[in-house]
């Protein structure tokens, strides 16, 4: 086949023939091969030697990914390939699988149409894989899967011929579990996976090879050929014959979406509150590269001379330097200076970039990740939503007091470029608390301070983030403000289930409500029609309600008592940690009629305390973050896991057993993950893998309750002992 090399240039004519061109992101479980994988791909364009892929890890290009092995950050690149005679653009993204950094893989799904399962032929559908795909499914990107790794099936497992298809049914079984329950139900028969359909690929991608139901039959090539080379270790055989390259781009081009057959039903997914009859919805329907341009911002990367560069998808219309672009969130109009593609780790110049495509843009100042990018003012995209949450807290301080507004910069850079990661600062110590997924995040941001940023800091040992959780109901209670003008009753109640569950998907959006779409979609939620339309505010999960009639000069103290309302979800009245899932309202109101007497110094307490009084007399208590930790090891260590993951208050969800090895399936509480991995290469003397991932809050054992209240009270500095409700009622 006449293999072509594309420079820059020629990149940037391909993105004119949108039927040519797929956005895919491979996505996989940590340490599945996607990195390898992507080598590959990386060759086939020219841009490595062929050699060197599978062990040059390109698309690793950061110190520390190269250092620890494995992707941190998504990295994309645009490259050319031919295939059977025509020009193909594929723009590519290279996403990490490690649970703490996916949030750059929920990213990546806004801006392709399809997605490359890479799954481990040993370890089969793992946590990582199945939320991978999940997410791929709920922004409409279409899966095709490479089990990779069937190396080890025969070298490691001994598995005969029959046992390795075996294994590839039962994996081609679980991923199209996922699929049927979560794929468009008008799409689920085209995007279920098989052998047959030619949308499943085996092979090893560190040696190069794969092959498909077309490539088995286009090379004659039988399953005991594969069996037979493997055990012989002739991998260049197959290569010669099935490249991975070649069976990889086959299905890409034939089973993913180019942009304008895959826009017509993402769109209305990806922006569900615009109305697509408009002309910009049409556009973006059609992918029209004419119409006005129109895109979405899923990463911001910090370049020291051109400063910050926005990633975006171009879902219409089309963007060269000096074009005029309107920031959504900023509602400002931003010049773009410079246009380029990424090539791995080097953005290149190019003139322009066109509906279907992936670009970079400079000069959009002050850009979030999941920003709308409109040459008009327009209804923004979908919130791009993460599945977990901030579960550990660190305090940062620099060394040298002149260095802090050097620290303030770099976590506000490292914020935008990780939406993930929350940052407050103590007004009281002065020290910033940094917010990660899990240990290793909050090491990766360590590093970007004190190597890239170079700015020596302090840090202290990880904290848990925890939450306070509303038991009962109460109320009305009454609050005065300070100066004894203004008096409002408040009752308390936890929110139905279903309603924090929209809040939380972003199906109802948090802050002050906007249109009757808002209530319309709680009353369908079971919320009182009056309640609905009364709703002040949204915040942390939670709603606060006017449930008043007719009070004088109510309206002109709104503002003040939602800011009460936020800041007593914001630090809840036991343990000052955020609250979430509670129903606030207010039922009655007497106010002074003079405004110089309803000041925020009298409003913003005379809500907050009658809330806390309330909460209290309710019943208040702790949620603590769990993750779900899955231990594969030998069959004899099975025993001394289990009662290790005991000892730490885990709670065994499943254990399988497949000849020597078992897999073990714990919920376990992160303040309980510290040293784990230590403990736990003891008890199997090293002979355990073990991964994680977000299992949510859940209620704290009242046993331990007082004793973790009491530490964190302390170490907020506060008095030990929490408050009584008729502490904010004197």
């Amino acid at each position: 086949m006449a293999r072509k090399e594309f420079v820059v240039e020629e990149v940037q004519k391909l993105m004119d023939n949108m039927e040519n061109v797929r956005n895919v992101a491979i996505v996989a479980h940590v340490d599945h091969g996607k990195t390898t994988l992507t080598d590959s791909l990386v060759a086939r364009a020219g841009l490595i030697s062929k050699e060197l892929a599978g062990q040059q890890r390109v698309m690793d290009y950061d110190e520390q990914e190269a250092a620890r092995g494995i992707t941190i950050k998504s990295a994309n690149i645009s490259l050319g390939f031919n295939y059977e005679g025509k020009d193909y653009l594929v723009n590519l993204i290279d996403t990490p699988g490690h649970v703490d950094f996916g949030f750059h893989v929920v990213r990546a799904m806004r801006a392709v149409d399809g997605v490359c399962l890479v799954i481990d032929a040993v370890e089969g559908v793992m946590p990582q894989t199945e939320t991978n795909l999940r997410q791929a499914l709920k922004e409409r990107a279409k899966p095709v899967v490479f089990i990779n790794k069937i190396d080890r099936l025969i070298n490691e497992l001994k598995f005969n011929s029959e046992q390795m298809q075996q294994r590839f049914v039962k994996i081609i079984n679980q991923v199209n579990k996922i699929i049927e329950a979560n794929a468009p139900p008008e799409r689920k028969e085209e995007w279920v996976i098989g052998v047959a359909k030619g949308n499943v690929a085996f092979g090893t991608a560190y040696n190069k090879w794969a092959v498909s139901y077309s490539s088995m039959k286009k090379f004659n090539i039988g399953f005991k050929d594969i069996y037979d080379r493997c055990v012989a270790g002739e991998h260049a055989w197959l290569v010669e014959r099935s490249p991975l390259d070649d069976v990889l781009l086959e299905m890409f081009v034939k089973h993913l979406p180019n942009p304008r057959v895959a826009q017509p039903y993402r769109i209305p997914i990806l922006w569900k509150h615009g109305d697509l009859n408009t002309e910009a919805g049409k556009s973006m329907l059609a992918c029209d590269p004419n119409g006005k341009a129109i895109g979405v911002c899923f990463g911001v990367a910090y370049d020291e001379h051109a400063g910050e560069v926005a990633v975006v998808r171009l879902f219409s219309g089309s963007v060269e330097k000096t074009s005029e672009l309107y920031v959504s969130t900023k509602k400002v109009f931003a010049r773009v200076q410079q246009v380029g593609i990424y090539m791995g780790p080097d953005r290149v110049a190019a003139n322009k970039v066109i509906a279907g495509n992936i670009g970079a843009f400079v000069g959009l100042k002050d850009v979030y990740v999941g920003e709308t990018i409109s040459s008009e003012p327009m209804e923004p995209f979908e919130q791009i939503k993460h599945y977990s949450e901030p579960v550990i807290t660190k305090s940062i301080e620099v060394k040298e007091q002149k260095d802090l507004p050097k620290l303030i910069e770099a976590l506000r850079g490292i914020s935008k470029e990780d939406p993930t990661i929350k940052i407050s600062l103590n007004q009281d110590t002065g020290e910033h608390l940094v917010s990660g997924n899990g240990e290793l995040h909050l090491e990766i941001i360590e590093y970007k301070i004190t190597k890239e940023k170079k700015i020596p800091i302090i840090t202290s040992p990880p904290i848990v983030v925890y939450r306070e959780a509303l038991l009962g109901k109460a109320g009305p209670i009454e609050g005065k403000s300070p100066n004894k003008h203004n008096r409002l009753k408040v009752t308390v109640e936890p929110l139905a289930p279903e309603i924090i569950k929209a809040i939380e998907d972003g199906t109802v959006h948090e802050g002050r409500p906007k249109g009757r779409e808002v209530w319309e979609k709680l009353v369908e939620l079971g919320m009182d029609r009056d309640e609905a339309r009364s709703i002040y505010d949204i915040h942390n999960a939670s709603v606060f309600i006017n449930g008043t009639k007719g009070i004088q000069n109510l309206n002109e103290a709104e503002e003040l008592l939602v800011q009460g309302f936020e800041e007593a979800l914001d630090q809840g009245p036991l343990a000052k940690e955020k609250m979430s899932g509670v129903k606030v309202t207010l039922t009655d109101a007497t106010l002074h009629e003079d405004n110089i007497h309803r000041g925020p110094a009298q409003m913003i307490p005379a809500i907050k305390r009658p809330i806390y009084a309330a909460m209290l007399i309710a019943g208040v208590s702790l949620l603590e973050p769990k993750q779900k930790v899955l231990i594969n090891t030998q069959q004899e260590y099975a025993g001394a896991v289990i009662n290790m993951t005991n000892g730490r208050r885990g709670t065994l969800e499943n254990m399988e057993q497949e000849g020597e090895t078992a897999a073990i399936t714990t919920i376990l509480p992160v303040a309980e993950m510290f040293g784990f991995a230590n403990e736990l290469r003891g008890a199997t003397q090293g002979r355990a893998i073990w991964y994680q991932e977000y299992a949510g809050y859940h209620m704290m054992p009242r046993d331990l309750v007082a004793k973790v209240v009491r530490q964190i009270r302390e170490r907020k500095g506060e008095k030990p002992e929490p408050p009584t409700p008729a502490f904010f009622l004197e």
